[in-house]
């Protein structure tokens, strides 16, 4: 189906163009929408932040008070019990009048120690309870409920401070008090002498003060939560886990760092906003500390509330975009088809051309725009390609003229270089073997050897340049070779008469690099005479040897002679740069390295050697086009019978 709507496109200029006009303009609408839209989400955001933390310091602020007044309620009670502790009584009217004066409280408790009032008894703790507006007075306290030994008694009579209680459902079967959840300011009573006597316990329904908090939200799905001392829920819109759960419960079954930092940030009593899932949902979670209480809430704003007007006004603007982009493609197509028009018919003359049809009368525009310019183009094309044709014909006979000549080269100088191994097969002292790959049709690398009078002459050579210039060279060179070696002259004396013949009317400034060699079959011995060639590799390793200069040069040179007492059983591998340089398509070259390291474990017969260079070089051009022509000439005298 793709494939199908591109090949429509392609088959008319009129829709390309068209295709391209929108494409352009729907970049740069969705560059300057992008970039529109990008800054107004980072402004909602921002107003999103600054609104919702006003709302948390407003929060926080109420909440504060809330706590603030029941402080300051318990404080006032206080000071009046202190001056009656010896009317027990009395008790009752202060614990009920506490929540007359503020109706918002749930309870209020004054008890006091084990037997301090002993015509009471062990127990004795005024207790009013607030239900809906209506104030009981109970005395609490009995073998079924020990409140001396409950968390809100306990905690500050033993810290000797006022402090705020966990949320708890306060167990007493003797109670006046419904089940619900509650939260406690408990301060410790003390006579005149300062000993703690008894507690007042001012206590602060949960369902209330959830209500209170959650009442004022930022956004419609927003909600508060309060955490305790212990990262125990006060506040959250699920009651269910009110007082039962953590923030850190949801974590043990299922970590979440996020959540868990922010537990920690809460009860470390930090202030500030995190970006974290929340029941599901990306959500903005503004937190803050509530005095010195240990306690800290915080308002929840899922993402959808906050940027759900921005993400609409994203859509629609999205949608007109899109309909305006189809009806510009339908208006641009509509024109363009109208004003390309004429290439249609240009069209239909260059298919004319195109089938062969030269001598097609092509129709006289008399436009003088760019249609009418393409127009006689076409008629100068057709006058141009009939001769043109005429004349890639002949260049085309030319150049497979030469092409066949080149391959007629080719033989000719694979030919003049001995190619048929064994090259000595009534011998069996000389294990010989040699190669030779030109770069292009011709090339200008060489090789040679003969035995005369048991002695072997051979020799390795590489002419500057490439192709025809560089073959010819190569054909004298050799031809030298063979006539001056057969004089059986010395190594240096060979070099010597073939430098100064090819120096001779050298106009070109050619020159070939050489190695030539003398090995006495019945001795071993070996001598030679490097003319500014590669080093030859012997038994791993490079030869040390004068690099005297390349032949061709300047006539008159004396090359010197250097010898091997015994050659026998080594390896012998003379070659070109052809090997060593050549090239991968990253211009990494073979290298010397590569090379003495495969001699060093792969050297066995002179033709397994060669072969496998051959494919190890292969191996690493990896299909690159070749650089310089590859030659190699290995060999390896056996044990000399005595």
């Amino acid at each position: 189906m793709i494939h199908k709507f591109l090949l429509y496109i392609r088959s008319s200029l009129t829709r390309r163009l068209s295709l391209w006009i929108v494409m352009f303009a729907a970049v740069i609408f969705i560059i300057s929408v992008g970039y529109m839209f990008s800054e107004s989400r980072e402004a909602v955001r921002n107003e999103a932040i600054s609104h919702a933390t006003e709302v948390l310091n407003n929060t926080a602020l109420r909440v504060n008070n809330i706590l603030e007044n029941v402080e300051t309620a318990t404080r006032n009670i206080d000071w009046l019990v202190g001056r009656h502790l010896d009317a027990p009584d009395s008790m009752f009217v202060y614990s009920r009048r506490i929540l007359v004066n503020n109706p918002y409280l749930d309870g209020c408790s004054i008890a006091f120690e084990p037997y301090y009032f002993k015509e009471k008894g062990q127990y004795f703790s005024a207790f009013s309870l607030n239900e809906n507006g209506t104030i009981t007075t109970v005395q609490e306290g009995s073998n079924m409920y020990q409140y001396f030994y409950m968390d809100w008694y306990l905690l500050p009579r033993m810290m000797n401070k006022p402090v705020w209680t966990e949320p708890f459902n306060d167990y007493n079967p003797e109670s006046i008090a419904s089940s619900q959840t509650i939260t406690s300011y408990t301060k410790p009573l003390t006579d005149k002498n300062g000993d703690v006597v008894g507690v007042i316990s001012v206590d602060l329904a949960l369902e209330w003060l959830s209500q209170t908090i959650s009442s004022v939200k930022p956004y419609p799905n927003s909600y508060s939560i309060m955490l305790g001392q212990s990262g125990t829920f006060f506040v959250h819109p699920d009651s269910t886990i009110r007082s039962k759960q953590t923030i850190f419960t949801e974590t043990m079954e299922k970590p979440n760092p996020k959540i868990t930092a922010l537990g920690k940030a809460m009860l470390a009593g930090e202030e500030g906003m995190m970006e974290l899932k929340m029941d599901g949902r990306d959500s903005y979670v503004f937190y803050k500390p509530l005095g010195n209480t240990g306690w800290s809430t915080a308002i929840v704003c899922p993402e959808s509330d906050i940027f759900g007007g921005y993400n609409r006004l994203l859509n629609v603007v999205i949608i007109l975009i899109i309909i305006g982009l189809v009806l510009m493609l339908l208006i641009f197509s509509r024109i363009l088809s109208h004003i390309l028009q004429p290439l249609s018919q240009l069209a239909k003359q260059a298919e004319t051309i195109a089938s062969g049809k030269f001598d097609e009368n092509l129709p006289v525009t008399d436009r003088i725009d760019e249609i009418g310019k393409l127009s006689n183009s076409f008629r100068y094309m057709q006058t141009s390609l009939v001769n043109y044709i005429d004349e890639l014909t002949r260049t085309t006979a030319n150049k497979e003229r030469i092409e066949g000549e080149l391959r007629i080269a080719h033989d000719i100088q694979m030919g003049m270089i001995p190619r048929i191994f064994p090259a000595f097969p009534e011998r069996d002292d000389i294990d010989i073997y040699a190669s030779m790959t030109p770069a292009k049709e011709v090339g200008g690398d060489l090789y040679d050897f003969f035995i005369q009078n048991d002695k072997l002459y051979y020799c390795i050579g590489d002419v500057s340049g490439k192709g025809i210039p560089a073959s010819l060279f190569m054909a004298v060179t050799r031809n030298l070779f063979r006539v001056v070696a057969q004089q059986e002259l010395p190594p240096a004396e060979i070099a010597r008469q073939i430098n100064d013949t090819l120096s001779e009317d050298n106009d070109q400034g050619m020159f070939v690099t050489m190695f030539i060699g003398i090995i006495n079959l019945k001795t071993g011995e070996m001598s030679y005479c490097n003319c500014g060639h590669n080093p030859p590799v012997i038994e791993g390793e490079f030869m040390q040897m004068e690099a005297n200069v390349p032949m061709g040069l300047f006539s008159g040179f004396e090359f010197v002679d250097e010898a091997i007492d015994n050659v026998e059983n080594k390896m012998i591998l003379l070659y070109t740069d052809g090997l060593n340089e050549a090239e991968n398509e990253i211009h990494e070259q073979y290298g010397d390295d590569r090379l003495l390291a495969y001699m060093h474990h792969h050297a066995e017969t002179a033709k397994s050697t060669i072969n496998d260079l051959q494919e190890s070089v292969a191996q690493h051009v990896a299909g690159a086009e070749p650089s310089d022509d590859l030659t190699m000439l290995c060999f390896m005298l056996r044990p000399i019978a005595n």
